[in-house]
């Protein structure tokens, strides 16, 4: 997974070609990081269809705000530079980052 932060989430997110899942974490948050291999895995598994990054949000407070990330873990998915979906905390799962990876490939 590709780690952003604010300098570099214009660029490597909101410019990539084709679509983008960003994982929103920050090391405090122990859901985000039982969550972490998990997408990991995911990575493994479409890692050709889509492009994996991480930001941590306490690093970007301003730019988590700015995307409207009221909750982690929250797992996005961005396209042409504009998020087209998210799940946030306990919707955060393996199974449904999955499915909603597989809606956009």
């Amino acid at each position: 997974m590709l780690p952003v932060d604010k300098d570099t989430f214009e660029v490597e997110v909101q410019k990539s070609e084709g679509p983008v899942l960003v994982d929103f974490w920050s090391e405090g948050c122990e859901p985000c990081k039982a969550l972490m291999p998990d997408i990991e895995e995911l990575e493994k598994a479409y890692g050709e269809s889509i492009k994996f990054t991480k930001l941590d949000t306490t690093k970007a407070r301003r730019l988590a705000i700015k995307e409207r990330v009221l909750g982690l873990p929250t797992i996005a998915i961005y396209k042409d530079g504009q998020k087209i979906d998210e799940l946030t905390k306990e919707d955060a799962t393996k199974a449904n980052v999955e499915a909603m990876i597989k809606k956009y490939i």
